[in-house]
C-alpha cells in the first residue's frame, strides 16, 4: 500500500508554489475611541449630576420658606416680598448719592479692599512665624504656648483694643482681620514644616543648599498642601471677622450696611445682603482652593 517515493517528490514543490503564492493579510487591531455624541452625552451626564442636586435642594428650601413665611403673623418676609423690596439694590448695586448711601457693591467692595489688606499682611506673617515654630524646637517651645493662648481669643475682643491703638476704625478693622486669620496659617505651616520628609533634608544637605535656597526648594514645596490649608481656613475666618467688625466701627462696608437696615426695621434688605455675603465668602474659598491645587499641583485639595 506504501506509494513510491518519487510521486511525494513531484508533489511537494506544487505545494510550496501553491502556499509561497498567497499573499498575507493583516488584520488591523485598534481600539474604538467614543464618538463625539457619547463623548458629549457624558459631559451633560457629569455636568448634571453637581448642577441638580443643588438646584433641587435650593427650590425646596425657598418653596418652605415661602410658606411658612406667608402666613399671617410671620416674623420674617418670604422669598417674594424679599425679591419685590430689594428689586432696586438688586438691579442697581452701583448707585452713589454720597455718603453711606451708596449701592451693595460699594459697600462690598470696601469690605473686600479690608479684608485683602489684612488677609495679605497675614499670609506673610503667619508664614515666616510658622515656618520659624516648625523648624526651630526652641521657637516651638518659647512660642507655641503664647499663640495656642491668644487663637482662642474672639477676634471682636480685639477690636477694642485696636481702635485704642489706632484711633481710626479702618486700621483697626484690618488689625481684626489680621489677628484673626494668622493663626491657622501659623499652626499649619508649622505643621507642614515639621512633616518635611527626612530624604528631602538629606538631599539638600548632599546638594549644599544654603538657607535660603532649602527655604525655597525644599520646605516651601513640601509643606505647600499644608501651608494652603491653613490659608483657606484663614480667608472663611477673615470674612466672617470683618461683617463683624465693620457693624460695629461704622462707615462703607457690608456689615455696617446690615446694621443699618437692621436699624431701620429693613429685614428684606438684611436677608440680601446675607446672600451676598455668603456667596463672595464661597468664591473667596473656591478661589484660594484653586490656587492651592494649581502652586501644589494637585496636592492640596481644592
Amino acid at each position: 500500500m506504501n506509494m513510491p517515493a518519487s510521486k511525494f517528490e513531484g508533489a511537494m514543490p506544487l505545494v510550496s508554489a501553491q502556499v509561497a503564492s498567497t499573499p498575507a493579510t493583516i488584520v488591523p487591531i485598534g481600539i474604538k475611541r467614543p464618538s463625539m455624541s457619547s463623548r458629549a452625552l457624558a459631559l451633560l451626564a457629569g455636568f448634571a449630576a453637581r448642577v441638580i442636586p443643588p438646584v433641587v435642594v435650593i427650590a425646596l428650601c425657598l418653596i418652605l420658606w415661602e410658606v411658612l413665611c406667608s402666613k399671617p403673623g410671620a416674623s420674617l418676609p418670604p422669598p417674594s416680598r424679599v425679591l419685590e423690596e430689594t428689586w432696586e439694590l438688586i438691579v442697581d448695586p452701583f448707585y452713589d448719592r454720597g455718603g453711606i448711601d451708596k449701592g451693595l457693591f460699594w459697600h462690598l467692595l470696601a469690605s473686600l479692599q479690608r479684608v485683602t489688606l489684612g488677609y495679605t499682611l497675614a499670609i506673610i506673617a503667619g508664614v515666616a512665624l510658622g515656618t520659624l515654630v516648625g523648624q526651630s524646637v526652641w521657637a516651638m517651645r518659647g512660642l507655641d504656648p503664647l499663640f495656642q493662648v491668644l487663637r482662642t481669643v474672639p477676634p471682636l475682643a480685639w477690636l477694642p483694643l485696636s481702635l485704642a491703638a489706632f484711633r481710626d476704625g479702618q486700621p483697626s478693622a484690618i488689625f481684626v482681620i489680621f489677628i484673626t486669620a494668622i493663626w491657622p496659617i501659623i499652626i499649619n505651616t508649622a505643621v507642614g514644616i515639621r512633616n518635611i520628609p527626612t530624604d528631602y533634608r538629606n538631599v539638600a544637605a548632599v546638594l549644599r543648599l544654603n538657607q535660603l535656597e532649602f527655604f525655597w526648594k525644599i520646605m516651601i514645596p513640601a509643606a505647600a498642601p499644608y501651608i494652603f490649608t491653613g490659608l483657606r481656613i484663614g480667608i472663611g475666618l477673615s470674612w466672617l471677622a470683618i461683617v463683624a467688625a465693620e457693624m460695629l466701627i461704622g462707615g462703607v462696608g457690608i456689615g455696617f450696611f446690615i446694621w443699618d437696615a437692621w436699624n431701620s426695621s429693613r429685614i428684606s434688605e438684611i436677608i440680601l445682603a446675607l446672600i451676598y455675603v455668603g456667596l463672595i465668602g464661597f468664591m473667596l474659598d473656591r478661589l484660594v482652593a484653586g490656587i492651592g491645587h494649581l502652586a501644589t499641583r494637585g496636592t492640596a485639595s481644592a
